[in-house]
């Protein structure tokens, strides 16, 4: 595999919060992370507090969604220890509430990666909020190294296509590193860096709370304003949580591994499945072990072109799909018969799948934000663990992420980064059952030492549900009267579990 693609799954893998819809409307490189477009200068000026915004439409790069909001930039010190060095500009947008009487706390809406964008990210997910809008604004800020705020990306030229190991990817960490330093201080992009930025922003606004709506690392961010601005906390939302006390190193090969076999029990259960497909695991180690021995090279038809193509099949490849299908259940219910035409050595469907996969993915988040991040805040557990070998994903992640992180500069942690929240705070925690990297073992974890928290595991679903179902009428209520405990979520005993697919045309009637 070459080192950009190495690089494209090590940083992919370990985004715990990427959500597959935000992944089919990733931009190409040169567009990733614009300006969210702006009026001509006559146009009305609106105030929220000591800025002014203007008239915008958000229309994420390669999207046709967009959503009419108001827009502007916020300039904050790069290091809040030295008042006379850089700054750089928040690009933040606001969202109106529809009706006329608002309520005085509104909704910020964290985004994941580490590394996505708030302002591109949002639009796709704004039908979940429509309930929340109605009296509340919702305001969006592209964090420090991403979207439009001082955007931390880089690539590894297409050209580079030698074959690499961890001396490689350490090398290529560094020249992106280098490559960034001319426009950022790497170490003060961080989580705790990023807190700072949203309190000067409710200070901007001129706001007494909000309250914090975080999706996968997105609430590792709640968790931390939360923990340093209680008082300005009016109640949090945490969908598919990362507990602070937990290291993002290596957690994933296992997640997705207990994942697959709760998604792949959905095959055994339906005759028609069962005995057309047989065991989607055994297909897919079968399927590993052969590609370990020998990548298999394989013609295909170009999903985005329509045209011929010819690649190498890997297993690393095979990994990759199947972990960011898992997602998504949706989407692994077509994974039983795609290992199985793949296990029997019919590879084009798999190849062309994951190809339309590796270019969606490529731009996903920005990759220097995501490393001053993981880098600063997780290294630690970036270390293979033998209860991982066999699994899917091995130990490559960890070691691959060391690797990198060997070459990253490192932003100082609070010492107190790692302790567990624990607040009055009202708190609605959202887990997936099939989620394949933030299980709802992490939502019992979090809840526990929130007295004013309550978690719905919501049957079937893989990661980022806010949408699912009644979630969103959950939402708003929960935003509405800040108490949990009131929440009559019988409504999710209607999610229905996504049945395999036994045919490329879907399921059996």
């Amino acid at each position: 595999m070459s080192r950009k693609n190495r690089l494209i799954l090590a940083t992919v893998l370990v985004a715990g919060v990427l959500g597959w819809q935000a992944w089919q409307r990733r931009p190409p490189a040169e567009t990733q992370g614009a300006e969210a477009p702006v009026p001509a200068a006559t146009a009305p000026v609106h105030r929220y507090g000591s800025l002014e915004f203007s008239t915008c439409t958000l229309r994420p790069p390669g999207s046709r969604i967009s959503l009419e909001a108001y827009c502007t930039t916020l300039e904050v010190p790069e290091d809040r220890d030295r008042s006379d060095g850089r700054r750089i500009g928040l690009r933040i947008a606001w969202v109106p509430a529809r009706r006329d009487d608002v309520a005085p706390d509104p909704v910020f809406f964290l985004a994941g990666g580490p590394g996505q964008s708030a302002v591109d990210t949002y639009p796709a997910l704004d039908p979940a909020f429509a309930e929340v809008r109605k009296q509340r604004h919702v305001i969006l800020v592209d964090q420090r190294g991403t979207g439009g705020s001082n955007l931390l990306a880089c690539d590894v030229p297409e050209e580079d296509l030698v074959e690499t190991g961890e001396a490689a990817m350490e090398a290529a960490a560094a020249a992106c590193a280098q490559a960034l330093a001319e426009k950022a201080d790497l170490r003060r992009y961080t989580t705790t860096d990023a807190v700072a930025d949203l309190e000067a922003v409710r200070q901007a606004l001129g706001v007494d709370q909000v309250n914090l709506v975080g999706v996968s690392y997105g609430t590792r961010v709640a968790q931390q304003y939360a923990m340093r601005h209680p008082q300005h906390t009016r109640a949090i939302v945490l969908d598919s949580p990362v507990p602070n006390t937990l290291g993002l190193g290596n957690i994933f090969a296992r997640n997705l591994d207990d994942a697959l076999a709760l998604q792949f029990s959905l095959c055994g259960k339906e005759p028609a499945c069962r005995d057309r497909l047989g065991d989607p695991r055994q297909a897919l180690d079968t399927l590993l072990a052969r590609l370990r021995q020998a990548p298999a090279t394989v013609r295909y038809r170009d999903a985005t072109t329509g045209e011929p193509a010819e690649g190498q099949l890997t297993a690393a490849t095979v990994a990759g799909l199947v972990r960011m299908y898992a997602y998504l259940p949706a989407a692994s219910a077509l994974l039983p018969k795609l290992l199985h035409e793949a296990a029997g050595g019919r590879h084009e469907n798999l190849m062309a799948l994951a190809m339309l996969l590796r270019s969606q993915l490529q731009h996903s988040m920005a990759m220097g934000m995501h490393m001053s991040v993981v880098c600063s805040e997780d290294a630690d557990s970036m270390v293979a663990r033998a209860e991982d070998e066999g699994t899917v994903l091995g130990n490559q992640m960890p070691l691959a992420l060391a690797a990198m992180c060997r070459a990253w500069p490192r932003g100082e942690v609070p010492a107190d980064f790692r302790q567990p929240l624990a607040t009055e705070v009202p708190a609605l925690v959202l887990a997936g059952e099939f989620d394949p990297v933030t299980p709802p073992r992490y939502g019992e974890e979090v809840v526990g030492h929130l007295p004013n928290g309550r978690l719905f595991v919501l049957r079937g679903q893989g990661h980022n549900v806010v949408g699912a179902g009644c979630t969103p009428r959950l939402l708003a209520q929960f935003v509405e009267q800040a108490d949990a405990g009131a929440l009559d979520g019988a409504c999710l005993d209607d999610l229905a579990y996504t049945p395999p697919f036994t045919g490329f045309n879907g399921w059996e009637p």
